[in-house]
């Protein structure tokens, strides 16, 4: 199992944390999504590599983005 943190912008409440985990769910791989809206942090665990672009067209698709660089 591979774990990938990645920085969210935008998010403020729990609506936030369900919605990306929604839609990064999706993603063929994806076993668990941990979402620290606080922190602006999500933690994809998956059975193996996730494409970063997959996790971030899922992102957009909750009206999210995720901060590279």
């Amino acid at each position: 199992m591979t774990g990938t943190e990645y920085t969210v912008r935008g998010m403020t409440c729990g609506h936030c944390a369900s919605a990306v985990t929604e839609e990064v769910a999706k993603i063929p791989g994806v076993t668990d999504v941990d979402v620290d809206v606080a922190g602006g942090r999500v933690t994809v665990r998956s059975t193996g590599p996730v494409p970063d672009d997959a996790v971030a067209a899922a992102v957009d698709e909750a009206g999210y983005e995720v901060v590279t660089g």
